[in-house]
């Protein structure tokens, strides 16, 4: 599987037991045989940029507001950009994964153009040990899906589960429907 998981989509099944990763998206950013690395897409913060980086609360995507990027480094930040192909990449910025890339937040947003079309900042990350990650999926815990860049940086953050499973059609639009608390049935 190894490095086959960079930039895809995992998305937290409903059987997933883990409550911080409930109804969670992550994108993963990094995936070798060490472990992987991504960020949750759908956790925004109600806390603005400009409160913790205000040279960057300008370029961010809409909403403007910190995103909770998983439960590990909480007091680190990461800059996630969405690139577009064959776009100059300004110094500051990294391609990692595909159409996705991280910028040095130490930079200035105001030095010109970043070369990329969407910018959200992630308040620590989501982390797996070696074969940690397998182990899950294999356990039904996560569907391995297709990243759209506009995931990354939509602007209705806490739709992105049902969106991305819909898109998928068949048994996973079903699954988008499954409640939040299926006792409640």
């Amino acid at each position: 599987m190894a490095d086959a998981l960079d930039g895809r989509l995992l998305v937290a099944s409903p059987a997933l037991g883990d409550e911080r990763f409930a109804r969670t998206v992550v994108l993963l950013l990094h995936h070798d045989d060490d472990g992987a690395f991504g960020v949750v897409l759908n956790r925004p913060l109600p806390v603005p940029v400009e409160s913790v980086l205000p040279t960057w609360q300008e370029a961010v995507a809409a909403p403007g507001t910190l995103f909770q990027g998983g439960p590990v480094g909480l007091d680190g930040a990461l800059g996630l950009v969405t690139i577009p192909d064959g776009a100059e990449l300004h110094a500051g910025v990294s391609r990692l994964a595909g159409p996705f890339g991280v910028v040095d937040l130490d930079a200035d947003p105001g030095e010109g153009p970043l070369g990329v079309t969407g910018i959200r900042i992630f308040a620590g990350h989501s982390g797996w040990g070696a074969g940690q990650l397998e182990g899950e999926i294999a356990a039904g815990d996560w569907y391995v899906l297709d990243a759209d860049p506009a995931d990354a940086v939509t602007p209705q953050p806490d739709a992105l589960w049902r969106r991305v499973l819909r898109r998928q059609g068949g048994a996973l639009a079903i699954v988008s429907t499954f409640p939040e608390d299926p006792s409640l049935n």
